[in-house]
């Protein structure tokens, strides 16, 4: 397994971090078998799993669920965890218990939403021994108060508003910090600032590190093309060809055959 180390090193030593989502057992175990870095199963499962409009109905009991299929699977990769929406923000008991959850199912690291007015308790977090990774520019939990699902740091102010808040997030502590829509420009300069490293998602090519959906990376789903994704794999139109394949076996008698019979 990478070590925290390594990734908060891979920065200077001039080493690419690529991360992806997971969340489950049988696509952890692919992933184990890759060279990815990082792996992050996110509160986007909420999404890409279960079918909701946003993150937001990830609640604590849905991520421990996936961070514990995940973690059967994934034995050798640094394994980071989303907090769920404003599980942070209650009490600081409430807050620990629910990182022991996810600590306990397998994450190594967990994974905020947010800036300054999180820095307190990441800084808490931290100090209590678990690694926390920050995540700046668009939010999900945030895409109610953010207007929708809109690149961020276009203006002058909310472009020093992030390159604040990242640096107040590594002096909080986080060991990386995740940028997620912002114009390419502004994360170059927010990473070129930073001693931690930076992984972006729609950020443009000069930060640390990338991460995106796996489905998304498998082209899993035809009707999502967001600019800032690059589908490797033409998923869905594979699997549909496949359980075409299957159906027109069974209904035509080659399946099974003597050799898938006992």
């Amino acid at each position: 397994m990478k070590q925290i180390q390594e990734i908060t090193s891979a920065k200077s030593q001039g080493h690419k971090l690529s991360m992806v989502t997971c969340y489950d057992y049988s696509f952890a175990k692919i992933v184990a078998a890759s060279n990815i870095d990082i792996v992050l199963v996110g509160d986007s499962a909420a999404m890409v799993i279960h079918g909701y409009k946003n993150t937001i109905p990830a609640n604590i009991d849905l991520m421990e669920s996936h961070v514990a299929a995940v973690s059967r699977g994934i034995n050798n990769k640094f394994l980071v965890a989303d907090m769920p929406f404003l599980e942070h923000r209650k009490s600081k008991k409430k807050t620990m218990t629910s990182i022991d959850r996810l600590m306990k199912a397998g994450a190594n690291a967990v994974k905020i939403e947010g800036g300054k007015n999180h820095t307190d308790i990441i800084k808490y977090i931290v100090d209590s021994g678990v690694p926390v990774m920050g995540h700046l520019g668009l939010t999900p939990q945030s895409v109610h108060s953010l207007g929708g699902w809109k690149i961020q740091g276009r203006t002058e102010e909310n472009a020093k508003q992030l390159f604040d808040d990242a640096e107040n997030l590594e002096k909080a502590g986080v060991f990386a910090i995740v940028l997620e829509m912002i114009p390419a420009d502004l994360s170059k300069k927010i990473t070129e600032n930073l001693k931690i490293p930076t992984i972006g998602i729609g950020a443009g090519p000069d930060t640390s590190g990338q991460v995106l959906v796996l489905q998304d990376i498998l082209g899993m789903n035809k009707d999502f093309n967001p600019t800032f994704v690059r589908k490797y794999l033409e998923g869905f139109s594979l699997m549909q060809n496949s359980l075409d394949k299957f159906n027109e076996e069974v209904k035509t008698g080659n399946f099974p055959s003597s050799k898938e019979s006992f």
